[in-house]
């Protein structure tokens, strides 16, 4: 599990990086607004715990940036703001959970257990309806896709296309899987270059210029999605 932790209190950050990483998680760390909202943006988190009041931009910005970029990225407030306005703030942006400044330690852990137990449930009860990968996010019932604050239009081809890649995420799917996948109603088989031009419009949508490659070609025996290690 990926954790991203903003907060400007060095004396606050480094042992708490430490101990989650302790307890297993994979934990990077940014001290002011805007760092932390473009690690937020750009890289497939697990949980997101940010301070309200930081350099640059807040946590609160932060937050509604991520959600209305599509993300559902559970988000953890940490802050010293206790009032009952501020907590309603903080909810109303998107967090998941408020925890006031100072804070026992064993508090922040069972809370950031509780989040991830209910990102992997929620994931689980909704199926495949919503799939995530690095910092690409597919809304299967919808046939939208979400990447760094872009909402993408897709078809349902596109879409069942998208979802397979995703669910392997990583693997080599071959030009025979695929369509079979794809394809697998009995009917009448498109052409051979029906994939090629399939993946062509959708490099086209979800690859804009300069981000990260997600789809890729394994010359001769299909593709893999998923971004470079």
């Amino acid at each position: 599990m990926r954790i991203l932790l903003v907060d400007d209190e060095v004396e606050l950050t480094e042992p708490l990086s430490r101990v989650l990483k302790r307890e297993g998680y994979s934990v990077d760390v940014a001290y002011a607004g805007a760092s932390g909202s473009e690690l937020a943006a750009n890289s497939g988190y697990d949980l997101l715990i940010l301070d309200w009041m930081l350099p640059d931009k807040t946590g609160l910005e932060i937050c509604q940036e991520v959600r209305q970029s599509g993300q559902t990225t559970p988000v953890l407030f940490l802050t010293a703001k206790d009032t009952i306005d501020d907590r309603v703030q903080g909810l109303d942006a998107g967090a998941d959970d408020y925890l006031v400044k100072p804070f026992e330690l064993r508090e922040l852990l069972a809370r950031v257990r509780a989040l991830l137990r209910r990102a992997a449930s929620d994931s689980a009860t909704t199926g495949s309806q919503r799939l995530k990968v690095a910092d690409f996010e597919l809304d299967c019932e919808n046939q939208l896709g979400y990447r760094l604050g872009r909402t993408i239009e897709l078809s349902e081809k596109e879409t069942q296309l998208l979802a397979y890649l995703i669910e392997n995420n990583g693997q080599l799917l071959t030009h025979v899987q695929i369509y079979q996948h794809l394809w697998s109603d009995g009917g009448e088989q498109p052409s051979s270059n029906v994939l090629a031009a399939l993946i062509r419009l959708l490099r086209r949508k979800i690859e804009a210029p300069g981000e990260s490659q997600l789809i890729h070609t394994v010359y001769g025996k299909g593709y893999r999605f998923g971004t470079p290690e």
